[in-house]
């Protein structure tokens, strides 16, 4: 299915993995686990969201955080369509001003245009592109990865959860009887395949060239019934000064882990980040605040992401990691390892290395 992408496509909507987002998809994560009995707040606060700090309203999480979190998921439900069951259970209202200016808007297709233009003030994990077919006008949605070379179990949750969520929210906007006309995957045929029938009520095809909703001209042209131009508007307004302000933020969080990437295996202290960007250690630290994270935290992000690269080189040693990441010893490897992950290097390693065979 190929489309001409439109005006919901604007520059800058792509995003790295060293992105940070609003935390929705954990929070309906942790209420579909304990529907069945799971409890993930242990691990939330194992990554540094405690409770208290999963309710603040300003919570940003990063990609490394979100993942962490999702792949222990998976792993206690073994339930490899867990992304269908949490995308099923979202609200709009999840989205906040977002889902506001969603619920306010004209039609079907412009809401999910408003939603592709702000994508990253949604908390989405994956990259949305919107437009028509070039064969007969129907209005696509896309889903993409942000990182082709991301964990297959994540990105698979990921891309369920995304479409899902698609399909749920217009059906809340414009009525239960909402189905697209097809729904697409790139992955292989799963087991359960009959569970994507009953959540989409529509086609769905596996091994597509992409991950996509495709909706019919009738259904994108319904009007949303809260709709009100004024309001819109207005709320457009508020939702540019965030995108601004956010845009800010993500330049400073790539800026800074770019230069703790750079020193490795010395990180940089927080002082001399400081002197680099001309400013105070206090200004600096209440800019990193305003993104939901610290220099701490962030450094430990880009060491964490620089042994998960390391491992992967058969080649190496623990020693050789642990020298080239920074820690001390390879004792100070296992333990930042553990914490991470839960699990050894060497497990750690051998899961990977099957995940990479596996996508070769």
């Amino acid at each position: 299915m190929s489309f001409a992408p439109g005006p919901a496509d604007p520059p800058g909507t792509s995003r790295s993995t060293s992105a940070t987002i609003q935390p929705n998809i954990l929070r309906y994560l942790v209420v579909v686990a304990d529907g069945r009995g799971i409890d993930l707040r242990p691990l939330l606060k194992q990554v540094g969201l405690d409770e208290t700090v999963m309710r603040s309203a300003a919570l940003r999480v990063s990609y490394r955080q979100g993942s962490a979190v999702i792949r222990r998921a998976l792993e206690l439900t073994r339930d490899e369509r867990l992304g269908l069951e949490v995308g099923a259970a979202q609200h709009l209202t999840a989205w906040g001003l977002l889902g506001f200016a969603l619920m306010a808007d004209d039609t079907l297709r412009h809401a999910i245009e408003t939603g592709v233009k702000y994508q990253n003030l949604s908390g989405a994990m994956v990259v949305w592109s919107a437009g028509v077919s070039e064969e007969d006008g129907a209005f696509v949605l896309r889903a993409d990865l942000p990182d082709p070379g991301m964990d297959p179990a994540v990105a698979g949750f990921l891309v369920e959860e995304g479409l899902a969520s698609v399909v749920t929210l217009s059906r809340l906007a414009v009525g239960p009887a909402f189905a697209p006309r097809v729904v697409e995957f790139s992955c292989p045929p799963p087991r359960q395949s009959e569970l994507y029938g009953a959540l989409f009520s529509c086609p769905v095809r596996f091994g597509a060239p992409a991950d996509l909703v495709v909706i019919d001209p009738a259904w994108a042209r319904a009007r949303m019934p809260g709709r009100d131009p004024v309001t819109y508007a207005s709320t457009l307004e508020m939702l540019d000064a965030q995108m601004a302000s956010r845009r800010d933020q993500q330049d400073l969080l790539e800026v800074l882990e770019i230069s703790v990437a750079q020193s490795l295996p010395v990180i940089p202290s927080f002082g001399e980040q400081a002197r680099r960007h001309a400013t105070s250690e206090r200004t600096l630290r209440r800019r990193l605040a305003d993104c939901g994270t610290t220099y701490e935290a962030l450094a430990e992000g880009v060491r964490r992401e620089r042994v998960e690269q390391l491992l992967l080189r058969r080649e190496l040693t623990l020693r050789d990691i642990a020298r080239r990441a920074g820690f001390s010893d390879e004792r100070a490897l296992r333990r930042a390892v553990r914490r991470w992950h839960g699990t050894s290097p060497v497990h750690l390693r051998e899961q990977m290395l099957q995940g990479a065979r596996h996508t070769e």
